[in-house]
């Protein structure tokens, strides 16, 4: 008989190198660091092809929120494809879209009635940015066409993304590309004086916004920013006042405000939506990621009847928005968005999330006096660990050693996928977690840390 046993890793692996271009990765890296391949998936554990398990301490690119293989989504999903799996929503619809929008404009913030279909995150950040300029267009005022965003922030990587973000490693080289946005400093109140509350921080470090709003607003479209935490930038958190101020002061100067919770949304930070905590409507509300519970890939607009009614007008004004996407409103990614929703609201998640946040944060807390740990801060389901060479200057490892890279190394080892962002660590875990994992989690990340800062 034919051997028909599995592929092992190895095998995987060097089939994988011959043809794949992995994303946000130097592929030279993988002649240290091996290709994991992936055989399966349920809960929290991914499986390789040779039986090992590890947690999924990041949600797989912070997308996954109840589980892989979760049972009712994978449901849904299969009796979608029994019936449509995809047609072109311009001048069609189908039944699961309409779901999800009744669904989702009963839970986004007041005020949000109308979505727009994108593939993915960065599709959304590039949909905000050109309905904004286009509703101050079609509103006669052509000439606010500027963004303004906060250092440190990060968006997305096609290009007006990545203009409106402040990452250097992703946007230094392709600066002649991009747009010009005005960059203000950032809330981040790891920067907060000794003593200083995040609140009290946050509102002084808004007079920056408040001062280009007041100087420009006559050229300014909008304010892009991710509420409460800026992730991809080390998982830097600020206070909710911040969000309450600009949009005063957006209302005040006629400036949009777009909320990018691509991230952040669907409980992450302890509510369903991070702008809640702040009691705001933003203009336009960027989601994706957990949208589809991990499954597939989808983008969401959110916005309102005034932004909707500034370009509904006859064909002939030609001042409707032409955006599209091949696959826009794809059936079963609605289905798979709209069993992520009924399963958030049967479960009591936040409730249940606030237990498990303060596990991670009960097992971290003894960090804070690690003389190589700057912070430990946590904003809802997010715990962050934050490594310095010098904890009283809090000087930065030195990013060519790659601190980061040991622990994420050695956690594999142990079984677990842990992806630091640089000398940050933290966890950004599916909401099934279990207290004996999270325990798991926090022993193998504190033994990491310690190896890692060992020189």
């Amino acid at each position: 008989m034919p051997d028909v046993s599995p592929p092992r890793n190895d095998e995987l692996m060097q089939r994988d190198l011959r043809h794949l271009w992995h994303p946000c990765t130097q592929m030279k890296d993988h002649e240290r660091y091996p290709v994991t391949p992936i055989r399966r998936a349920s809960g929290v554990y991914l499986e390789d092809f040779e039986g090992r398990r590890y947690i999924d301490a990041i949600s797989s690119w912070w997308t996954n929120i109840l589980g892989h293989c979760n049972p009712d989504i994978n449901a849904a999903i299969k009796d979608q494809l029994d019936q449509l799996e995809h047609v072109i929503f311009a001048g069609f619809s189908h039944e699961p879209a309409i779901a999800l929008g009744e669904k989702l404009t009963a839970l986004t913030p007041p005020g949000l009635t109308r979505l727009f279909f994108g593939d993915n995150g960065s599709s959304a950040i590039e949909i905000a940015l050109k309905m904004s300029f286009h509703f101050w267009l079609n509103s006669g005022k052509p000439g606010k066409k500027r963004f303004v965003a906060l250092q440190n922030g990060y968006h997305g990587e096609t290009l007006g993304a990545l203009a409106v973000g402040d990452v250097a490693l992703f946007k230094t080289t392709y600066a002649p590309l991009l747009m010009d946005a005005i960059m203000v400093p950032s809330p981040d109140c790891y920067y907060r004086e000794p003593g200083e509350s995040w609140e009290a921080y946050s509102r002084r470090q808004f007079a920056h916004m408040e001062r280009v709003l007041a100087e420009k607003h006559d050229e300014i479209a909008g304010v892009i920013l991710e509420p409460l935490v800026q992730c991809a930038t080390g998982m830097r958190m600020y206070h909710p006042v911040y969000l309450t101020l600009l949009r005063e002061a957006c209302d005040k100067y006629g400036v949009h405000l777009i909320a990018d919770e691509i991230a952040v949304g669907f409980g992450r930070t302890g509510t369903l939506f991070a702008c809640e905590q702040a009691g705001i409507s933003p203009d336009f509300l960027c989601l994706s990621k957990a949208l589809t519970g991990g499954y597939l890939p989808m983008s969401l607009v959110v916005t309102s009847e005034t932004i909707y009614g500034a370009f509904y007008d006859s064909y002939e004004s030609m001042r409707g928005f032409l955006h599209s996407h091949s696959y826009t409103a794809n059936p079963l990614a609605c289905r798979a968005a709209c069993a992520t929703i009924d399963l958030l609201q049967q479960g009591d998640w936040l409730t249940r999330n606030r237990a498990t946040a303060k596990l991670f944060w009960d097992g971290v807390a003894p960090l804070q006096d690690h003389p190589h740990v700057a912070e430990v801060r946590q904003t809802g389901m997010i715990t962050a660990i934050e490594l310095v060479k010098n904890k009283q200057t809090r000087q930065a490892f030195a990013w060519q050693e790659r601190r980061g890279m040991r622990i994420f190394d050695y956690a594999l080892s142990q079984g677990a996928l842990l992806r630091p962002i640089g000398g940050v660590v933290y966890f950004m875990t599916p909401y099934i977690i279990s207290p004996e994992q999270v325990q798991q989690l926090v022993r193998i990340a504190i033994d990491g840390i310690t190896l890692a800062v060992a020189d």
